[in-house]
């Protein structure tokens, strides 16, 4: 499907038709959006900080076939829609908005996939909630090994406990070639991504303060403890099948970490994803899709 935007819409609010379906369901944290589309078993998709539902636009076409794709839109920098005032968005938070998801919509029998930050709070909503996932897709993202942020990211608590400097930090994402650099996406995404799409990714927490607030309650309380306490949890007590799908070349998420984490699993592989780095679904959305398909199937 084509990437355009209408003449209604801004750069920082689009999203792909690919998606499928936009829809909305009310939490005790807020409004959160979601995007379903295809039909058969479910897969529910977990994006980490500064991305979107976008990022699994490439995987969902090729997967809406034979699965019923719902892509969360999690409020952790890119999305449309604030959330309230007082919501509990530190990794507990944000783990529990995902587990409270997947309940509202009486999913069971599930296939979660996490990639970055998305994966770090996935595990803590398997680790809490385990009842409604059947299999769990963990995709370049933190481990019990690994810091919560890792560097060079893990400045980002400290200057997000001022909203107001996050704010002017993240101005410096309005410019294209920056988002490109390693302070940025550099390290992220290994080939070109579309403009619209980075402009969805870079520019909300710029567009909008109360984007912004949220973005500096959940970049503030990151901390490894809650991820290290849920893959401890995982590796003790959770039998269900886990997919590591890692690129040999990322360079934030050690792949020798998914390993050992793979290792300590009851049940779980490891697959190698070449030629991306961690947002393999913006960099090998054809190879990741095939995996899960495989995985989930």
């Amino acid at each position: 499907m084509r990437t355009e935007v209408t003449a209604a819409s801004s750069a920082h609010l689009w999203r792909s038709q690919a998606l499928g379906t936009q829809e909305e369901i009310s939490l005790p944290q807020g409004r959160l959006q979601y995007f379903r589309r295809g039909g058969g078993p479910t897969i529910v998709f977990a994006h980490g900080w500064l991305a979107n539902a976008n990022l699994w636009r490439k995987v969902i076409d090729r997967l809406a076939g034979r699965f019923t794709c719902i892509a969360l839109d999690l409020p952790l920098g890119a999305h449309r829609v604030a959330m309230r005032p007082d919501a509990d968005l530190s990794p507990a938070g944000c783990g529990e908005l995902i587990s409270q998801a997947i309940a509202s919509l009486e999913l069971s029998d599930v296939t979660l996939v996490g990639n970055d930050s998305g994966g770090a709070y996935s595990q803590i909503a398997v680790a809490e909630q385990p009842q409604h996932v059947a299999r769990l897709v963990l995709n370049s993202c933190e481990t019990p090994y690994s810091e919560f942020p890792p560097p060079p990211f893990d400045g980002l608590p400290a200057v997000a406990k001022d909203p107001a400097a996050l704010g002017q930090l993240f101005e410096a994402l309005r410019d294209r070639a920056i988002r490109s650099t390693p302070a940025a996406f550099g390290l992220l995404i290994k080939h070109p991504l579309e403009d619209v799409v980075s402009d969805s990714y870079a520019l909300p927490c710029v567009s909008d303060q109360l984007i912004l607030r949220d973005t500096a309650k959940v970049m503030s309380s990151a901390t490894s403890a809650p991820v290290q306490e849920a893959g401890r949890r995982l590796i003790a007590g959770f039998e269900r099948a886990v997919l590591f799908a890692w690129s040999p070349e990322d360079r934030v998420f050690a792949v020798a970490d998914a390993r050992r984490y793979c290792e300590a699993l009851h049940d779980a592989r490891l697959v190698a994803i070449e030629d991306g780095y961690s947002f393999t679904p913006e960099d090998q959305p054809g190879r990741l899709a095939e995996e899960i398909a495989t995985f989930a199937a």
